[in-house]
């Protein structure tokens, strides 16, 4: 691979298979917003994408966890031109835009990962960094142009950027894009858990999160994994379609590793003992010498494809943006060839016991070494003012009736029909939803509290009580666009 530097941006190449390619590749992504900016990045990538002419050539942008990326393919002339329309949208973004292009994002519905491994992230990670992503925030019709400059100074810059090309950079090759450092990320602490759990879920599939090493055994087992599912699930039962799944860095030599399992309607609780009992299998007895070779003629075949070049590439920019080490294909491809069985069997030993398992709501299990887990909950009332519902909701419905709203001296807390108890505190709340008179306070923990004076009589008195104790830089109206989550 060639190195080079135009413009304070890194520039890396390798000769890959004509027309020429090329990724403008920043350092930010769903992960680096929070909640009250969940969407800004993808915002800002339509803005600057509204600014380009017509073109005729291959193009396109995306956003996903970790990184935000600005891709073309096309004669040399044309990877210059858009690259400097790119730069330029960047360096003066279009906010009278803002209103229409906040439409078509809520029109377009996009995630920046499937809604599985989001719920798994949240669970894990809370409402921040990664755990963001199955969250729609405020929407994107009440982000302001003042948090869309702040963002895009500090992330959209020449220091988190990185160009890939696959080919030499072409003569008259600019990139003008605004000064600034790279910033770091936030690095949140996964929710510690003393044994494996299984909560429902808002999802479409079966998944399962793990906190492992990051290196090469447990990246092999986890397709061991993969492939040991689509083979039983799908071939052998009949009961899935697709196998997916999804790795954050959590830093320290950490991982987050998710595996999702589609399942054919009802067959979900057969598809989560399949998916249990294989990763059981893999902590118990490791994979077989034969399954570990075929992972590594995988990544051979990959190495060995001229068409392989873009993939290459990107993870390098990847890894670049990261500030991890380099490795070349060569090298991991070593690196997997010298994992043994028994690596990826301690691997996995050493990270079942952080195994969290999701499955759609109205899904029940009852499965060995798994608990009952789900959103936090307290194990008694706490004290502090409590908030009835009218007595003619309570005559009309029964659910009323348990219903408690709370004000303590630190938060607001929720009793459930059921007796579960939801506590937001003031110093944890992420976000507020203004609803006339009534609050919704969104807590990192993920739970939510509705504070609503129709619901709860005299709850005028906490809903001042938020107001107060919330900055109103994590107070917003309701979205004309989007609903509760």
């Amino acid at each position: 691979m060639e190195r080079t530097e135009i413009d304070g941006v890194p520039v890396r190449w390798k000769q890959g298979p004509a027309p020429l390619s090329a990724t403008l590749l920043f350092g930010c992504g769903a992960r680096d917003e929070t909640f009250r900016t969940i969407g800004v990045t993808h915002l800002i990538e339509h803005l600057v994408m509204s600014t380009l002419p017509r073109l005729h050539h291959e193009h396109n942008a995306s956003v996903d966890l970790h990184v935000t990326e600005f891709t073309a393919t096309g004669r040399p002339e044309q990877i210059v031109a858009f690259l400097a329309a790119v730069c330029d949208g960047l360096r003066a973004l279009p906010l009278d835009r803002l209103e229409k292009e906040a439409g078509v994002l809520a029109a377009e519905g996009g995630h920046c990962t499937d809604p599985t491994t989001a719920a798994l992230l949240t669970q894990r990670l809370g409402v921040q960094g990664a755990g963001l992503a199955p969250w729609t925030g405020p929407g994107y019709d009440r982000l302001t142009p003042e948090q869309i400059r702040e963002y895009a100074a500090r992330w959209f810059v020449a220091g988190n950027a990185v160009l890939l090309l696959t080919g030499p950079p072409p003569e008259g090759l600019r990139l003008p894009l605004p000064a600034g450092p790279r910033p770091d990320h936030l690095a949140p602490t996964p929710v510690a858990t003393a044994e494996p759990i299984w909560c429902e879920h808002l999802v479409p599939s079966v998944g399962v999160s793990l906190v492992g090493d990051d290196d090469a055994a447990m990246a092999l087992g986890s397709q061991v994994l993969s492939q040991r599912l689509e083979q039983i699930a799908r071939r052998t039962h009949g009961l899935s379609y697709e196998v997916g799944g999804d790795v954050v860095l959590l830093g320290n030599g950490q991982q987050l590793v998710t595996v999702t399992v589609d399942a054919r309607e009802g067959q979900e609780p057969q598809v989560a003992a399949l998916l249990w009992e294989e990763l059981n299998r893999l902590a118990t007895e490791g994979p077989t010498a034969a399954e570990l070779a075929e992972e590594c003629a995988a990544a051979r075949e990959m190495i060995e494809d001229p068409r392989a070049v873009e993939a290459y590439l990107h993870r390098s920019g990847f890894r670049e943006l990261l500030g991890l080490p380099q490795i070349t294909p060569e090298q991991r491809l070593a690196e997997f060839l010298a994992v043994t069985p028994e690596d990826v069997r301690e691997r996995f030993q050493a990270a079942l016991p952080s195994a969290h398992l999701v499955v759609p709501c109205g899904v029940t299990l009852s499965l060995p070494g798994l608990t009952e887990g789900g959103c936090p909950r307290l194990p008694e009332q706490p004290e502090g003012r409590v908030f009835h519902p009218p007595m003619l909701a309570k005559v009309l419905a029964r659910e009323a009736r348990g219903l408690r709203l709370i004000l303590t001296d630190d938060g607001v807390a929720l009793r459930d029909p059921d007796g579960d108890v939801h506590l937001v505190r003031f110093d944890e709340v992420v976000g507020v939803e203004e609803d006339g008179a009534a609050r919704t306070v969104f807590g990192r923990n993920g739970c939510h509290v509705l504070v609503d004076p129709d619901m709860f009589r005299g709850a005028e008195r906490a809903v001042r009580a938020v107001d107060a104790a919330v900055p109103a830089s994590l107070r917003y109206r309701r979205s004309e666009l989007v609903g509760l989550d």
